[in-house]
């Protein structure tokens, strides 16, 4: 199975919005089924075959997600993000505040849907291949 210095070394080559569908298919050769990355402290929890289960440690300082999810502004903080005017750490922040609790990642269909804290979906996104 999988480890979390592997999913790391994947991150550390491709973690980036330029990336993104490279990073998922090589989380999927690793044998990631889907991951859920919470914005409250940027850990991950990833998922395989048989109920495999890795968690990753928080990648920041605590952030409050809102109790009621604003579509607009987490539609706005998003595309800030994928326009490259924002860093991974602003948009983490500006989600939180537009209450979206998580986004899961779903490696073979190539699928990223956020969630609000009620899990909700508010937005499934297809993963475009570059």
């Amino acid at each position: 199975m999988f480890t979390l210095q592997q999913i790391d070394d994947i991150h550390t080559r491709l973690g980036s919005a330029k990336t993104l569908a490279e990073y998922v298919q090589s989380l999927q050769a690793l044998g990631v089924d889907y991951y859920d990355s919470y914005l409250c402290d940027g850990h991950s929890e990833y998922f395989g075959q048989g109920g495999y289960k890795l968690a990753s440690p928080p990648a920041h300082d605590p952030l409050i997600v809102a109790d009621v999810a604003q579509h607009e502004a987490f539609l706005h903080h998003l595309r800030q993000h994928e326009l490259g005017r924002t860093k991974y750490l602003e948009m983490s922040r500006g989600l939180a505040e537009a209450g979206v609790e998580k986004w899961t990642v779903h490696t073979g269909n190539l699928t990223m849907t956020f969630y609000d804290k009620a899990g909700v979906p508010l937005l499934v996104k297809q993963i475009e291949m570059a």
